[in-house]
């Protein structure tokens, strides 16, 4: 008996330790923010509803009609819109509380329902379609665009108003889009017009058939034919029709019609732009004139963009 129990006690001793799994070059050791189960949600509801990550996001551009895009998306019963522009992905301090704060931002629906999520931000921002993707390759992105000189002058409208309204001095437009007699490449709101520039980082991640790019000037003018395309890009069973939609005389442009329900964006859409020289224009033009013709080539379309 003796002999037995000294030569268990010799085996433990002899036999190995199991390995420990070793990181591989690189890797860190601290703990890694990855995608939930495959469900992208958590049922919290006796419904049944949950919170899923979007399928859907609408990147940008800023100025470009996503407000517009969102609430006529939202027409459809399949899609349940994020209040509020969320800005995980651009926005330090969001990020860094990880996905399950993301998850916490989006609206409880109901399995067969898709999430949609906008913040205009991301489109213009380097480090958000790398983000976007580790989270989800497959994910389907919505870009709207306006003619990049519009879409500048509603930027700086939008600041004029915004200046105004909390009594604060602001620079006549002549100032910033133009510094010693030449385009004033500093000015913020020229950059983001810069659609060549800002696609071909997204490029670098998502084909082309995962992103959609909507025309903002012809939403605005004739809804409908641009929604068709968004529900057909998205593989939505065909809702949207023009019943959804008529033309508010006052304001200026459509209004939406859900179930009876009328209604309208704000009034800080659609406002009037500050009237610029000629020339200023001109030089305008001419600044954006090879960088569209370029993004025209990027995305196998062209724009009616003067």
């Amino acid at each position: 008996m003796a002999a037995l129990l000294l030569g268990l006690l010799l085996f433990a001793l002899q036999s190995p330790p199991l390995p420990s799994r070793s990181l591989a070059d690189g890797e860190s050791s601290s703990p890694v923010t990855s995608l939930p189960p495959a469900d992208n949600g958590t049922t919290s509801h006796p419904n049944g509803t949950l919170q899923q990550f979007p399928q859907i996001i609408i990147i940008g551009v800023r100025k470009g009609g996503t407000r517009a895009l969102i609430e006529m998306l939202s027409l459809h019963s399949t899609v349940v819109a994020a209040q509020n522009e969320v800005h995980f992905f651009d926005w330090e301090s969001h990020f860094q509380k990880g996905l399950s704060w993301y998850l916490s931002q989006m609206p409880y629906t109901f399995p067969e329902q898709l999430t949609v999520e906008k913040t205009p931000a991301y489109f213009t921002s380097s480090k958000v379609p790398k983000r976007i993707f580790q989270m989800n390759p497959n994910i389907k992105l919505l870009l709207i665009l306006r003619d990049p000189m519009e879409r500048v002058l509603s930027d700086y409208t939008q600041v004029f108003y915004n200046r105004l309204q909390k009594h604060k001095r602001y620079q006549p437009i002549e100032s910033v889009l133009v510094k010693d007699g030449e385009i004033n490449l500093a000015y913020k709101a020229l950059n983001r017009s810069l659609y060549y520039t800002h696609m071909q980082n997204w490029l670098q991640y998502f084909p082309m058939e995962s992103i959609h790019v909507v025309d903002g000037d012809r939403l605005i003018k004739d809804p409908l034919p641009e929604m068709k395309k968004v529900e057909r890009f998205l593989k939505l069973e065909p809702q949207i029709n023009a019943s959804n939609f008529y033309f508010n005389k006052t304001k200026g442009f459509y209004c939406l019609r859900d179930h009876g329900r009328e209604r309208c964006l704000h009034d800080s859409k659609g406002r009037a732009h500050p009237h610029v020289a000629p020339a200023i224009l001109q030089k305008l033009y001419q600044f954006f004139h090879q960088p569209n013709k370029k993004f025209f080539e990027l995305v196998g379309r062209t724009f009616n963009w003067n």
